[in-house]
């Protein structure tokens, strides 16, 4: 059987050439590199640091490679060299290639550990000024959905956010029950939602726009789902927003709470009131209000049964 085959290289190459236009034109620009905000620039920017450097390592590994080959390559008329058998090594040679790791890995971990640090803080640039000051919001990620509280406006959205451009926005994280992780990659990277701990991620949007947000760490079937939108608009035009839902979005009960937490996907909804008057899962106090609720809605997959008010391990799923 003979396969088809280009008549020529050229032909070859153009058709390589288009196969790999056709397959990168339905790839969108990559979030990471496209950043709005300090934060993301910041970690933009580290990014690009450590491609450069290690683009560079390579590069001259490549090339030492290549001149090796070349240049020690066997042909008829090289004379093979002498082999000395009580050669113990190369001081110059094993101190050189001891410095270069050390080299490399404090290049990338200075400014790595730099970054790390500052970006537990809000953005210099705008805390510099009273007016901006960081808004606070509550993010609690719960199966499968986001739920985002602002305690000093008394809002709650569950699936998507408004914040205002160019001020800081200190999100304070936790969990219902499993561990998630908040990611707007457009405004900065991730960090783990968690019951019973709170976390603190700082970030901000210095343009105007609709950003996606989502679950970056795998919890279970509806993970893929568990996404939401963070409109980024002007001050006025977040503060217009916040006077109409304070006047016109109904208030949120704990009976209507408990069924949002509830394992599952739910749409957009917003609330002038917020869950923390009754539960802070980011507290100790908190951390089990999920599980004494919903504990049931797992028990058919864990093979756990009821028995006087109490969870145990059904024997025969124990046997398996």
């Amino acid at each position: 059987m003979r396969f088809w085959r280009p008549r020529s290289k050229k032909g070859f190459i153009l058709i390589l050439a288009a196969f790999f236009l056709i397959f990168l034109s339905g790839c969108d620009s990559i979030a990471v590199f496209d950043p709005k905000g300090p934060v993301a620039q910041r970690q933009k920017d580290l990014i690009m640091y450590s491609l450069y450097f290690m683009a560079g390592i390579i590069l001259v590994v490549y090339v030492a490679f290549t001149i090796i080959v070349i240049k020690y390559r066997n042909h008829p008329n090289r004379k093979a060299s002498s082999y000395k058998e009580d050669l113990h090594g190369n001081n110059l040679l094993e101190s050189i290639w001891t410095i270069i790791p050390i080299v490399i890995v404090t290049a990338l971990a200075i400014p790595t550990i730099s970054a790390v640090f500052d970006l537990e803080k809000p953005p210099e640039a705008a805390v510099k000024e009273k007016t901006k000051d960081p808004l606070v919001i509550y993010a609690t990620s719960a199966d499968w959905k986001w739920i985002f509280s602002y305690p000093k406006e008394s809002i709650e959205t569950v699936n998507y956010l408004h914040i205002p451009t160019d001020r800081p926005v200190e999100f304070r994280l936790s969990s219902t029950g499993s561990m998630a992780a908040l990611w707007i990659p457009r405004l900065g990277g991730q960090k783990y939602n968690m019951a019973g701990m709170e976390t603190i991620l700082y970030l901000q949007a210095d343009k105007e726009g609709d950003y996606r947000g989502r679950n970056a760490n795998f919890t279970g079937e509806g993970f893929a789902e568990q996404t939401f939108h963070v409109h980024a608009e002007k001050e006025d035009t977040f503060q217009s927003w916040v006077k109409d839902m304070q006047n016109n979005a109904p208030k949120l009960t704990q009976k209507k709470y408990d069924n949002i937490i509830k394992p599952g996907l739910v749409d957009k909804q917003v609330f002038s009131s917020t869950h923390l008057k009754w539960v802070d899962h980011g507290t100790h106090a908190g951390m089990d209000y999920f599980i004494k609720r919903y504990r049931d809605a797992y028990e058919d997959d864990m093979g756990l049964k009821r028995k006087n008010g109490k969870s145990e391990v059904d024997p025969q799923e124990d046997k398996n």
